[in-house]
């Protein structure tokens, strides 16, 4: 005989696939971090508590998900910060160690748009591009991901960089197409 959930039943096992996923989440987090360490050729990290630190440079495009997006040298799709604005980058501590802003200056050989720096709380500077200041994330574990897109985390909503400045609004899912383009 099959019988239906209680509201109760429901309620748990939803509370249960939460925790669950966010244990994993947080593992691919934390997987991703110690994973950074490996050692590179010709990367100039000055800090080794920032994992996946962005290096200033040459930046390039790649096609992720049906999307042309601004990627750095090593093809690892860059991001913007909702809260962030032209001038000022709203994520420090904790929230630069999972979306490492990107050392300014930078340039993109054939890419339309502005490149530009702000200065940081902590006095580096960060690349910008048409007024968004570029991040990568840590979730990105090899190029061509774009696991940060859309995510509602460190207080606000990530977008992937578009060649044209701007990030399609979507969900998490990379690879879903479509979508309108704008904040």
């Amino acid at each position: 005989m099959i019988r239906s959930l209680t509201r109760l039943e429901a309620r748990n096992r939803l509370r249960m696939l939460l925790s669950l996923l966010a244990v994993a989440a947080a593992a691919a987090v934390l997987a991703a971090c110690s994973s950074s360490g490996t050692p590179s050729t010709g990367g100039s990290s000055t800090s080794t508590s920032s994992p996946a630190a962005a290096t200033a440079g040459s930046l390039k495009t790649a096609t992720i998900g049906g999307a042309t997006v601004l990627t750095d040298a090593k093809g690892f799709t860059l991001y913007s910060f909702a809260p962030d604005t032209p001038t000022k980058s709203n994520c420090n501590g904790t929230c630069a160690q999972n979306w490492p802003p990107v050392k300014g200056p930078a340039t993109a050989s054939g890419v339309t748009g502005t490149f530009g720096t702000i200065k940081r709380s902590d006095g580096s500077a960060q690349a910008t591009f048409d007024g968004h200041p570029l991040y990568t994330f840590v979730g990105d574990t090899a190029p061509g991901q774009a696991k940060g897109n859309g995510l509602n985390a460190a207080g606000g909503l990530w977008h992937e960089i578009t060649t044209s400045g701007t990030a399609p609004a979507g969900s998490s899912s990379s690879g879903s197409g479509g979508g309108g383009y704008g904040y």
